[in-house]
């Protein structure tokens, strides 16, 4: 019976979850249609991996080089592995952990980082020559905190998610500069954001792909 219930309490926190990650998403503004032309070809062979922050890149890259689901954490990603392994990227950008420090476990830190590792590998497992970037979870405004008060771990969660990073070899790419040169990215939850976002967090992360790719020599043969 006490089985009964605690399932039918964690499926009512899963529906309300996914529903407040996918509502107040992205505003509707424009990317220019030139410089979507030009981030299309500049990630043409990487991935995105993520939960509902990474929606808007939908309107900015091509649908294959988005995996973005509202409410995924680290545990949910891993059925998205086979998906990515499909495309052969050269790049995979994760991130993840926003919605992870949600979730209804004793310590959502260390269970979302169990998982993140164990997601890690199997990329690696599929894409030996993959290379993997860790993207730190965004901040949240204060208001956001106000009204989710788990949301204050995100700096704690970010230190263990770069340590994790070292460990596992991977690139650990701190988003936090985004946020300190440019202000009024978020949309009205003050956790999504407006589409000025993406081209900011699409300039911060393209000189990983310069370093990272050997001058597109990476192959990816299953």
């Amino acid at each position: 019976m006490k089985k009964k219930v605690f399932l039918s309490v964690l499926i009512g926190v899963l529906v309300l979850f996914a529903a407040a990650c996918g509502n107040n998403q992205n505003d509707k503004q424009t990317v220019p249609i030139d410089s979507k032309s030009t981030y299309k070809s500049v990630y043409s062979k990487s991935v995105f991996l993520g939960d509902s922050l990474l929606i808007g890149l939908e309107d900015v890259l091509e649908d294959s080089n988005v995996i973005s689901n509202a409410g995924a954490t680290a545990l949910f990603a891993l059925n998205e592995v086979d998906k990515i392994a499909s495309e052969k990227p050269e790049n995979v950008f994760i991130l993840l952990g926003s919605d992870d420090l949600l979730w209804p476990v004793d310590n959502p830190i260390e269970d979302s980082l169990i998982n993140y590792t164990k997601l890690i590998e199997e990329i690696k497992g599929k894409l030996p020559k993959t290379k993997v970037h860790v993207l730190s979870v965004t901040p949240v405004t204060k208001e956001a905190m106000k009204v989710e008060p788990r949301y204050k771990n995100i700096a704690d969660y970010n230190k263990a998610l770069e340590k994790m990073a070292v460990r596992e070899k991977v690139n650990f790419i701190d988003l936090s500069p985004i946020f300190e040169k440019h202000q009024n990215l978020y949309n009205k939850d003050g956790i999504h954001f407006t589409a000025n976002f993406y081209p900011l967090l699409l300039d911060h992360i393209e000189k990983y792909i310069d370093s990272s790719t050997n001058n597109g020599e990476v192959s990816n043969e299953l």
